[in-house]
C-alpha cells in the first residue's frame, strides 16, 4: 500500500495540485493508496501534558495518532507532499512525527543505549515532495539543506524508512504556469514504488 501524507491547509495550493495528480497517477496504475490529510482531518500537532504523561507507555489520547501509526505500519511506500516553510517542514508535519512516532515506542521505533532504532522497515520507498519560494539550489547550498540533512537523512532513516528521494519545486512564487504544468505532467508519469 502507498501512503500519501499531505500537509497543506489550502486546497488551491500547488501542493494540492501535486496531490491530485499523484492520486490520478496511482489510480491509473491500479495502485492501492491511502491519504492522511493533516489539515482536513484537523490533526492536532500539539503535545498535551496528558499525551506526554503517556509517552513511556506508548499510549495516546488522540485516536488519529493510533490510526496514522497503523497506516505507517502497513505502507510499503510513503509519499510526503508538503511546503518548505522557514527552512524546514511545517510545524503540522513536525507534530505528526512527534506524536505519531512517540506513540509507536516498540512499534515505530525502539529506544537503545545510543538513541532510537527504527521499526518501520516496511517502508521500502519514500518520496518527499516539497515546494519552496527559494530555488532548490539556494536551499541546498545557502540555507543548510535541513530537509535533506535532518528530516530525510536523520528522522526518516532513524524510523527505518529506506530509498528516500527528495524532489523540490523551487521558486514556486514566481514560477510560470507553463513550468508548473510541466512539473505536474512529470508527476503523472513518475513511478512511485
Amino acid at each position: 500500500m502507498i501512503l500519501l501524507i499531505y500537509c497543506h491547509p489550502y486546497e488551491k495550493s500547488f501542493n494540492h495540485a501535486e496531490l491530485e495528480v499523484i492520486k490520478e497517477n496511482l489510480s491509473t496504475a491500479h495502485q492501492k493508496y491511502q491519504i492522511i490529510d493533516l489539515y482536513a482531518e484537523q490533526f492536532n500537532p500539539v503535545y498535551s501534558k496528558e499525551e506526554l504523561r503517556l509517552y513511556h507507555q506508548g499510549q495516546t489520547i488522540d485516536p488519529l495518532v493510533t490510526k496514522y501509526l497503523k497506516l505507517c505500519q502497513q505502507a510499503q511506500t510513503v509519499i510526503f507532499i508538503t511546503p518548505f516553510w522557514w527552512n524546514d517542514i511545517p510545524g503540522m508535519l513536525k507534530g505528526f512525527i512527534d506524536k505519531v512516532m512517540k506513540e509507536g515506542a516498540g512499534l515505530s521505533h525502539t529506544v537503545t543505549k545510543i538513541g532510537v532504532k527504527g521499526e518501520l522497515t516496511n517502508v521500502q520507498h519514500c518520496y518527499v515532495l516539497t515546494t519552496s519560494t527559494a530555488p532548490t539550489w539556494y536551499i541546498r547550498f545557502f540555507l543548510g539543506n535541513a530537509i535533506k540533512k535532518i528530516f530525510i537523512n536523520k528522522t526518516l532513516r532513524q524510523l527505518g524508512f529506506r530509498n528516500i528521494k527528495w524532489q523540490n519545486f523551487g521558486g514556486i512564487t514566481n514560477s510560470s504556469l507553463e513550468r508548473r504544468k510541466k512539473y505536474l505532467s512529470l508527476l503523472t508519469k513518475q513511478s512511485f514504488s
